[in-house]
């Protein structure tokens, strides 16, 4: 199976080079470190958004500890970004710790709110109670391809197909810090379903 990461990012290069893109970035990028927030099912394309971001990656990215999660572990590092094992629901206080001394180390935090295991397109306390503490604003990211497959998964893993057109959407940071955790968990939700597939 050590060949499959490989194949991974050879796919993803291959649809990102073949689209047409669209990039809608926010006004400001921020200099310090940000919590980029994605739903599970629009996971392959967000590398491409991260460099617009960080012309030298720095991020861990929150992955599964299970067998598919340590593939997307090993595909990322192609990427040159890191991956912090578990989720924040499953051995969530080891994780939030490894999370928040990462950005405190200066690094971004990638995280899926309704990963690993769902229920699809439901965020987690995880992502703003890691805000929360750290003081850490949050950017949403989305990919919407024109042309796609969507996986018959848990999480409706969406593929673009090959030449069609990626728009790439980040918000604006949102700072969390005043509000409370279901109004946190709301604004998430809403901005990730603005443009989800």
């Amino acid at each position: 199976m050590a060949v499959v990461p490989f194949l991974a990012m050879v796919l993803m290069r291959f649809l990102y080079f073949s689209s047409k893109k669209h990039f809608y970035l926010p006004k400001v990028t921020p200099q310090e470190p940000v919590i980029f927030a994605f739903w599970h099912g629009d996971l392959l394309m967000q590398p491409y958004l991260y460099y617009q971001f960080r012309s030298i990656p720095k991020a861990d990215v929150l992955i599964s500890d299970h067998f598919d999660g340590k593939l997307i572990s090993k595909t990322m590092e192609y990427f040159k970004l890191g991956t912090i094992a578990g989720s924040t629901n499953r051995n969530g206080a080891k994780v939030l710790i490894s999370a928040m001394r990462s950005l405190k180390n200066g690094y971004d935090i990638g995280i899926t709110p309704d990963g690993p295991k769902g229920p699809r397109h439901s965020v987690s306390s995880g992502v703003v109670a890691m805000a929360q503490k750290t003081n850490t604003k949050v950017i949403l990211f989305t990919c919407k391809p024109t042309r796609f497959w969507k996986l018959n998964s848990w999480d409706g893993f969406v593929i673009p197909k090959p030449f069609a057109a990626l728009s790439f959407y980040a918000s604006e940071p949102i700072d969390l810090k005043d509000y409370t955790l279901e109004e946190a968990k709301q604004i998430i939700y809403d901005g990730l379903q603005k443009h989800a597939s």
